[in-house]
């Protein structure tokens, strides 16, 4: 897992931009789009933090996110990376009970990432012990068995991450292109980590397109079968009413996890034994992903914290009685529902309807590295073109403090030729000024690590 080389944004005298999509390049010139995505009018909840301690979602910001989050840099042994256990292909969780770590099987089930900002519950993991999005990030790069940078039993600690990530120069462009700052520490790889991660949103499924029909979630969507519509019913009618009274815990439409929300009666732990501080759990949202050879989806992995339920059937089973415990959600202790058999399957299909299918596939929140773990960079954002005396054309660019970057002409966007070598002063920019004269040309400015 490496950089190769830094190329600077094309700068064509008709002011044009050379676009560049290849694998394994990331164009900081051209961002994704993660600040501003569409988000239906009836989604409401949001959990990115305000003051005194904003993390808004940046494009840059973001993009730095996503170099982080499938770098297996971040680990003791450069061989997991977040992305190792939360897959895009699977909602960005695991196929697995358990995932691999550094030095080991996590304890837990990997909790789906998907719409992770679309909640009313600020805390995060299955047993909440991060306050926020931004503490849970670091958590997993800090644990002995799955990153490794916990700082105990031999293993480096997290400012050793620090050191490594600060001594790669690549990285001093990437963290001041999204904060304004070459250093890093865990705060900054926090708010780089937490707003990818939020930007992570699936709302292009099934239910979507019924809920915009409709003044609310009680309607019955036109889009939908009339198992689908039964299903939604149950889904939101209480117990007490007939129906399986879901909602009163996984809230619609974002179906995000009510913050009381106590433990729902699964208590077993991967490796043994009993554990009843687990009250949180991922949205509803993407339960299943599409699969060619079944019409209904496969699930994302199994499900509940322990991986102990394969699929959705095996789920609705599990609510028509929980086992009690002392920390049993109150909701939970009631008469054993009364479903037939034909409305566990209108639940069913009803909870299929809420996966979408970009997810999967959208490259803003694919694996930015190719094949052989190589990254480069188009850099320089917002650079500048100013016509001078005399035909002079004033070139101005914006980079890293300190770091050296190479002005080259070319004639056809093949072959190019070094004009002079720049150093970015203490604000990251520098220029130079260039009489191109009659004859057809375009420049950039690129930027190389050093050897070794």
């Amino acid at each position: 897992m490496k950089f190769a080389i830094l190329r600077g944004l094309l700068l064509l005298l008709l002011s044009t931009r050379c676009l560049i999509g290849q694998g394994g390049v990331l164009d900081l010139t051209l961002l994704e789009n993660y600040a501003n995505q569409p988000v239906p009018g009836y989604i409401q909840r949001d959990n990115t933090p305000g003051a005194p301690n904003p993390n808004p979602i940046t494009d840059a910001g973001a993009t730095l996110g996503r170099v982080l989050f499938y770098d297996k840099r971040l680990s003791r042994n450069a061989t997991i990376a977040c992305a190792s256990c939360h897959q895009q292909a699977h909602a960005f969780g695991d196929g697995a009970v358990a995932s691999t770590g550094v030095a080991g099987q996590t304890g837990r089930h990997s909790m789906r990432l998907v719409n992770s900002r679309f909640s009313a519950e600020r805390r995060f993991f299955w047993d909440e012990r991060a306050a926020t999005l931004e503490q849970q990030t670091t958590q997993p790069i800090q644990d002995h068995v799955e990153m490794g940078f916990s700082g105990t039993e031999g293993d480096p600690a997290f400012a050793d991450l620090v050191a490594r990530l600060s001594a790669i120069e690549e990285y001093r462009v990437l963290f001041h292109f999204a904060f304004g700052s070459s250093s890093i520490d865990e705060t900054s790889i926090r708010r780089a980590l937490a707003q990818f991660v939020r930007s992570i949103q699936s709302f292009d499924s099934k239910y979507d397109a019924g809920r915009a029909q409709v003044a609310n979630n009680t309607d019955p969507f036109p889009n939908f079968t009339s198992q689908e519509n039964n299903g939604k019913n149950l889904f939101a009618t209480p117990p007490n009413i007939g129906g399986a009274g879901c909602a009163g815990c996984h809230r619609p439409p974002e179906f995000d996890i009510d913050p009381n929300s106590l433990n729902n009666g699964v208590v077993a732990v991967i490796a043994g034994g009993t554990d009843l501080t687990n009250t949180r759990s991922p949205s509803l949202r993407d339960l299943t992903r599409p699969d060619p050879a079944d019409p209904n989806g496969s699930p994302n992995g199994p499900f509940m914290h322990d991986g102990s339920l394969t699929d959705l059937p095996d789920v609705i089973t599990h609510y028509l009685a929980p086992p009690d415990n002392a920390n049993l959600d109150p909701r939970l202790r009631r008469p054993p529902l009364n479903l037939s058999p034909a409305q566990r399957a209108n639940l069913v299909a009803f909870l299929r309807t809420l996966s979408g299918s970009a997810l999967y596939t959208d490259p803003k929140w694919s694996d930015p590295f190719d094949d052989e773990g190589q990254l480069s960079l188009i850099v320089l954002g917002e650079p500048l073109v100013e016509p001078g005396a005399e035909g002079q054309l004033s070139l101005h660019g914006r980079g890293a403090p300190g770091l050296e970057y190479v002005l080259e002409h070319s004639q056809d966007l093949r072959d190019w030729k070094p004009v002079t070598t720049l150093t970015a002063n203490g604000d990251g920019q520098f220029a130079h000024t260039v009489t191109p004269g009659g004859e057809r040309g375009f420049y950039r400015f690129t930027y190389t690590p050093p050897e070794g």
